[in-house]
């Protein structure tokens, strides 16, 4: 979900347990993102909800790993901001893989949250903060969510 043209998607999912997995790096954006997926799962009506946090955005699979098979779902939330090495690439490559392989393997649905941006004026824009163009934070919660609900045969509202 990117931006123009992302759908809309409604969803009540009130007795799932679901962690929110959080890098601590750039504390304004992260805390933009932390904001908007805890929204999104109230709004979803989920209550139980845990946030772990972690130091880096490369930490998040492993994380992830320890904590899915306690949770129905998972939110996993960093931002990478590319600098003049090849870090940007490897983290981001770790981050998206390790996350991947972990809801593959666990079958634990996992909001993808990790901002990739050029520079920080694109990740405030991705953040959900005040005069952001996106919520990204509340889209994976979102995300998360949905797909516990159509795995387990509810079909979440969709417009858009």
């Amino acid at each position: 979900m990117s931006g123009a043209g992302a759908p809309t998607i409604t969803v009540q999912t009130p007795a799932l347990k679901v962690a929110i997995v959080a890098a601590q790096w750039h504390t304004t954006v992260m805390d933009g993102l932390v904001a908007g997926a805890q929204r999104a799962l109230a709004e979803a009506g989920v209550t139980d909800v845990t946030l772990v946090r972690v130091p880096g955005t490369f930490e998040l699979p492993v994380a992830c790993a320890a904590l899915a098979d306690r949770f129905d779902a998972l939110v996993a939330l960093g931002v990478v901001i590319r600098g003049g090495t090849p870090h940007f690439d490897y983290v981001c490559a770790g981050a998206t893989n390790g996350i991947t392989e972990v809801s593959i393997r666990t079958a634990t649905p996992i909001g993808f949250g990790v901002l990739t941006c050029d520079d920080e004026q694109q990740a405030f824009d991705r953040a959900g903060l005040p005069g952001s163009l996106e919520d990204k934070g509340h889209e994976a919660a979102t995300a998360a969510v949905a797909t516990v609900a159509a795995l387990s045969g509810v079909a979440p509202a969709v417009t858009g």
